[in-house]
């Protein structure tokens, strides 16, 4: 059995958001405090509130939620729970989607509906400015063009301090970069799913941070993750976010749990150094 280890998220470093940001290499992610489905409260909103303190707590300074998280019970959560916050604590958010039901995400992205989304983040949050604002995913029926035109009219505003995309191409976010700067781009990215590795290496050069949203999928799929697991007296889980740590200095990994062994479980996995070989040996197995 893995030993248990507590860790923190300034074991795995820091990293720079914008160029004026700074913050320690291991997120939380908060979209799994709300109900099932995301959809709704969660079933121990007294459970909820304690991960989020345990995370701040544990030296996490960069929560990643959304409107669509609930919808709104993301953020109303973290604004109960940690307002007034630490002076450290960078909360991103993000706009672009519609709820209808539980598992549903149909896409709105009218700059109409991205002022709206963004000015009722703002009163969840208890923010005069949000740090980092993501666009939830490109519209098919709004020029992309129209969307991040409104995203740029609300930095120009003061309500966002930078801009990020989050489920794009390399073309949507070099057509994204044409109109503002682009600080971090968020897309699927874990062990079997390699689908943005390019955005990845392009992050990388380009001095953008990589957000990688469902980090932790399909392991047992992935015998290799088990095996370093043992090696190291660890579980999968904390190999996994390792090896996103490893894989690119502009990855920040942003786990999301609703339980606060979960999250200690996560934050571990900070301290973790995998070997050069084995750091291979994942990068070989997706």
């Amino acid at each position: 059995m893995a030993e248990q280890r507590t860790g923190r998220a300034g074991d795995a470093g820091t990293i720079d958001v914008g160029g004026d940001i700074t913050v320690n290499r291991l997120g939380f992610g908060a979209m799994r405090i709300t109900g099932p489905g995301i959809w709704g409260p969660p079933a121990d909103a007294d459970e909820a509130k304690a991960v989020l303190r345990r995370a701040v707590e544990l030296g996490v300074d960069f929560i990643d939620t959304a409107d669509s998280y609930g919808p709104h019970v993301s953020e109303e959560l973290i604004g109960e729970t940690l307002y007034p916050y630490p002076d450290d604590l960078v909360i991103a958010t993000k706009g672009g989607l519609e709820r209808t039901g539980p598992g549903r995400w149909p896409a709105n992205g009218r700059p109409e509906h991205l002022v709206e989304a963004c000015e009722g983040s703002l009163r969840r949050l208890k923010l005069e400015q949000i740090p980092l604002y993501q666009f939830h995913r490109p519209d098919p029926d709004v020029p992309l063009d129209e969307s991040i035109g409104a995203l740029v009219r609300l930095k120009e505003q003061g309500k966002i301090r930078h801009i990020g995309v989050s489920n794009v191409t390399e073309q949507q976010l070099r057509q994204a970069q044409r109109l503002t700067p682009i600080v971090s781009v968020q897309n699927r990215f874990n062990l079997t799913d390699r689908r943005a590795e390019s955005l990845v290496d392009l992050c990388e050069q380009e001095q953008l941070v990589f957000l990688p949203w469902a980090p932790i999928q399909d392991l047992d799929g992935v015998p290799v993750a088990g095996e370093i697991a043992r090696r190291h007296g660890v579980s999968p889980r904390q190999v996994v976010l390792a090896w996103l740590l490893a894989r690119s200095p502009a990855i920040l990994p942003i786990p999301g749990t609703g339980t606060v062994s979960h999250l200690e479980d996560n934050l571990a996995a900070a301290g973790i150094a995998l070997g050069p070989e084995e750091v291979a040996e994942l990068n070989h197995a997706g």
